[in-house]
């Protein structure tokens, strides 16, 4: 007997899923899919997603399972002891199977693709002068020790340090599966609230610097035209204007459409600031398509979680109260030096709950 109740819409997209890892199962045993190394890894990929989905999800089943056994039981059964167990075992299965079908609900919402890639993170020092530059300098080894926590790995494509030990602006690429699904909400203002090293009165000043969070894009995502190119080379520089290179080494790339404008002085080899200014360069562009396409698909959604809105004040670091506030889901944690040492988790995690939580209730999935 087919339950009649809410549960049947979730359990008929468990059943989907089912049939669909049947499926993918039938087609890598085929010789054409077997020689084909592209298809068989985004087959094998989608295979594990699934697999891992109807693991999470068979609990809700066994549940549901429960309570269809148990209402037939009453309404047809006439013992009364077994009439007793039946009714134990739908009470005990009510009680959890809301919050269980909120775990698969959650689970069923379309995944963005771009989660799985590597990411690009460009930190940039806003209003605070000297101290701006000094917590973006704070942000970039909060967000380092992170990164290595995770077990991905990092690479500096570019940066502008200053002589106090901070950045002007510091552009990093982060190498690892997921990393972008995490990283992507950390987009925004960031503020620190502290008495700068610099200041002798002991007041608290307020300074800010900007994070943006790229999927790293590859050759096959984005498609660049030499002919929209404009390429300058120059002499590199550092901090107070001193020299780091005798050559002309650093590299200027102009995107001529777009107007957008990207800058690497790192390497003292031409081409490679070269192919890491073309790496920027292909990762903004398709971080512009990426949400003109979302845009599309989801006209009617506007959400501060979700936007990545880069002008949007999104945290503050609090040093004399020693707490991390962010704004978009009112969430106060008083562990300041934990969280600049890289112990993001559950900022992280909170922010991925409220995302999906919003996704679930706009009617996602």
């Amino acid at each position: 007997m087919a339950i009649s109740n809410p549960y049947k819409n979730v359990l008929n997209k468990i059943e989907e899923r089912n049939g669909r890892k049947a499926e993918i199962e039938k087609m890598m045993e085929d010789a054409a899919i077997l020689t084909n190394q592209n298809k068989l890894t985004d087959l094998s990929r989608e295979h594990r997603q699934i697999t891992g989905f109807l693991k999470a999800s068979a609990e809700f089943v066994k549940i549901t399972n429960a309570i269809e056994g148990a209402r037939e039981i009453l309404a047809a059964e006439e013992d009364a002891e077994m009439l007793e167990m039946a009714q134990v075992e739908l009470d005990e299965s009510l009680a959890v199977v809301e919050d269980l079908e909120q775990e698969v609900k959650l689970l069923l919402i379309p995944k963005d693709p771009s989660d799985d890639k590597s990411a690009m993170m460009e930190i940039r020092a806003g209003t605070g002068g000297d101290e701006a530059a000094l917590f973006a300098g704070n942000l970039y080894r909060m967000y380092s020790k992170f990164i290595e926590n995770h077990g991905w790995k990092t690479e500096i494509l570019s940066s502008s340090p200053t002589e106090l030990g901070g950045f002007k602006e510091v552009i990093l690429s982060i190498s690892g599966d997921g990393a972008f699904g995490l990283l992507k909400y950390e987009s925004g203002v960031h503020r620190v609230q502290r008495v700068p090293a610099t200041e002798t009165s002991g007041r608290i000043h307020t300074s800010a610097a900007s994070v943006v969070v790229l999927p790293e894009a590859e050759e096959v995502d984005i498609e660049i035209h030499q002919n929209d190119l404009r390429i300058d080379v120059y002499r590199s520089s550092g901090p107070g204007g001193q020299s780091v290179n005798t050559t002309d080494s650093a590299v200027r790339i102009t995107h001529i459409p777009t107007g957008m404008v990207v800058t690497c002085q790192d390497e003292k080899s031409q081409h490679k600031n070269k192919a890491k200014a073309l790496k920027v360069l292909r990762a903004r562009l398709y971080d512009i398509k990426r949400k003109e396409d979302e845009a599309k698909a989801a006209a009617s959604r506007r959400s501060v979680i979700g936007s990545g809105d880069r002008s949007a004040k999104i945290r503050t670091f609090n040093y004399p109260q020693g707490r991390v506030t962010d704004h978009r889901i009112n969430l106060t944690l008083f562990r300041l030096h934990e969280i600049l040492a890289g112990d993001l988790d559950e900022l992280v995690e909170a922010m991925k709950m409220a995302d999906l939580n919003e996704k679930l209730k706009a009617g996602a999935g």
